[in-house]
């Protein structure tokens, strides 16, 4: 424990994953590279302005490769762009500035090097010719250049190199940072941008730690090493907490912890209701590292196997083997219940660095998901192949992401029969009536639900996209993140409307966003004849324990009530009386705090 001199300050974000941590900031800069220092011993400084100098060496060769390559491809027209890269490797300021750096600092080439690379940037950055603040890209792209080749390309992007348990500050956080911590010591992380179901906010879930966005200035006030405490249930993080406060979260991480032990004994039981309503709950999955804490919280199953994550944190695409030993790693993990496994969704928040995708002025309406598989078949039939091969060892369930209508499902399923039709013809075994359904998370495809049940195997609601669509906010931005709404009429009509058009046509409707863990909207779900949940792993047993202590009859009540209110606001606050009523042990007094704060 630390108590500062300085005065406590409290931030107030936007609630992203619940918990309560405490411990040391690590200020993660906007650049997509970590560079720790490392000390280096007087003998050691020859070495590293050779590693320096070599490193130099091989990148401005690697430059003149890909200029000449270039200039050929494209008849010189383009290679001259390298020109500015070249000038950077040749800058001698800068160069003595590394060496001088390295001799009287007594750090690594790479470390030394980071720093004066960041200096560089900001001199750009503050020049008001518009031609030279444009040359910031040339800077960090040389600059990544060199450190890749000072540094181990595969600890690029992970971090690895936090070797004390620290809270993560950042301006933002991609996927790829996110997916990057995993088993790492990260105690919870807070950003200055994003909304709750940003995918930062979903990783923090599937990690397991506390996390805050949305506090708009948090790295200006944080600086590296400063005690602070994170509170992912109110969506606060406090810098230089006094003794008093210290006290009063250590009390609120004890009762967490002993609120969550509660549930442990249902673990084995079904997730059933009083009245013998038997529903499943299953677990969303981001990385396969993640199975001991599915298998922990007593999942049913995976309903949503986010395959974008294995694509992040690498230079090249992932190959078919790779995948297939991925994807079957989990499919006879979870035997013999069933493995959902979601294409490729790219776009939106998610980058790939290794496809070179240009990012899109409107991302989240843009070229994704299925819109680029089916622009990229050559992509999209190596993952399909890894994950048909994959169901000869486990049940396996195939899923289209972002589908807006019949023509888009139809096209994909063409191509997925070209890939069962290779691997017949080359011997190879798979699950020949493996389901294939898709993500309804576009109005499109709610409204059309009826068309779409007639052909797909199973339906999986994928609200947090659902929402930020049917109600204009973009689920990333912490400026509308008020205006995020799953009580909203037009949500809960189009829930409903998905589940009866797929139930018509004896289809099992899930639900894989981020309302499927919130006890406030469960009794809706349940009530409006959901047939599956799928959620973190953290938030199974607390559902599952809201379903064992209602009764099905009376969740029916709660949802046809529901469905008659006019705001969202009106849709909480009746679904949280209800819920006080006839589950109150699920909600912890923070728990209840917040959905009355969100009811208010």
């Amino acid at each position: 424990m630390q108590v500062s001199e300085s005065k406590e300050m409290v931030l107030k974000g936007v609630p992203a994953a619940p918990g309560i941590a405490m411990g040391s900031a690590f200020i993660l800069d906007k650049q997509d590279f970590i560079v720790p220092p490392r000390a280096i011993m007087d003998k050691e400084v020859p070495i590293e302005i050779a590693r320096f100098e070599e490193a130099l060496i091989q990148t401005r060769e690697e430059i003149l490769s890909l200029q000449k390559k270039i200039g050929a491809e494209m008849a010189g027209q383009h290679a001259q762009i390298f020109d500015a890269h070249l000038l950077v490797l040749e800058d001698r300021m800068l160069i003595e500035e590394v060496i001088k750096g390295i001799k009287n600092e007594r750090f690594s080439a790479e470390y030394v090097f980071s720093k004066v690379l960041k200096k560089y940037v900001q001199v750009f950055a503050n020049m008001q010719d518009e031609y030279l603040r444009d040359r910031i890209t040339d800077v960090n792209d040389i600059g990544r250049r060199v450190l890749k080749n000072l540094m181990d390309e595969s600890r690029f992007h992970d971090f690895e190199n936090i070797s004390e348990e620290m809270i993560v500050i950042a301006h933002d956080l991609s996927p790829s940072d996110t997916a990057s911590m995993y088993h790492k010591n990260i105690l919870a992380f807070a950003t200055d941008i994003g909304g709750r179901t940003s995918h930062t906010s979903i990783m923090a879930k599937s990690l397991g730690v506390p996390a805050v966005v949305g506090l708009k200035d948090a790295t200006l006030h944080i600086n590296n090493q400063d005690y602070i405490i994170v509170d992912g249930r109110m969506g606060l993080v406090i810098i230089h907490p006094t003794r008093e406060t210290l006290k009063i979260y250590q009390g609120e991480q004890n009762r967490i912890v002993s609120f969550r032990d509660r549930f442990e004994r249902i673990k084995d039981l079904p997730a059933e209701t009083k009245d013998g309503k038997k529903v499943v709950l299953m677990a969303n999955l981001e990385l396969a590292e993640e199975m001991p804490m599915v298998m922990k919280h007593g999942a049913e199953g995976i309903g949503l196997y986010r395959t974008e994550y294995f694509y992040m944190n690498r230079v090249d695409l992932p190959s078919e083997e790779e995948q297939y030993q991925a994807y079957r790693r989990v499919a006879e993990a979870m035997s013999p219940h069933p493995v959902t496994i979601r294409t490729l969704d790219l776009g939106g928040d998610k980058f790939i660095s290794s496809l070179q995708v240009p990012k899109d002025m409107y991302p989240f309406l843009g070229w994704r998901a299925i819109r680029f598989c089916l622009a990229r078949p050559d992509i999209f039939k190596t993952q399909l192949r890894a994950i048909l091969r994959s169901s000869a060892h486990g049940t396996v369930r195939l899923m289209y992401p972002m589908v807006s209508g019949v023509e888009e499902f139809h096209q994909a399923n063409i191509i997925l029969d070209e890939v069962k039709q290779g691997l017949r013809d080359e011997g190879i075994s798979f699950d020949e009536d493996i389901p294939v359904g898709m993500m309804i998370e576009v109005p499109s495809a709610a409204i059309t639900a009826d068309l779409l049940a007639k052909k797909a195997d199973f339906f999986s609601i994928g609200t947090n996209d659902l929402i930020q669509y049917a109600l204009a906010v973009d689920r990333v931005n912490e400026k509308t993140a008020h205006l995020y709404e799953p009580g909203h009429p037009a949500i809960l009509r189009f829930i409903k409307m998905v589940i009866d058009a797929g139930h018509k046509e004896k289809i099992n409707v899930g639900l894989c966003g981020e309302v499927s863990s919130e006890p406030v909207m469960t009794l809706f779900l349940l009530g409006a004849g959901l047939d599956e949940f799928s959620m973190s792993p953290i938030n199974i047993l607390q559902i599952k324990e809201l379903i064992r202590s209602v009764n099905f009859k009376d969740a029916q009540m709660v949802a046809k009530k529901a469905l008659t209110l006019t705001t969202g606001h009106e849709v909480e606050e009746f679904c949280l009386a209800k819920l006080r009523e006839l589950a109150p042990q699920v909600l912890g007094a923070a728990d209840k705090k917040r959905a009355q704060n969100k009811a208010v």
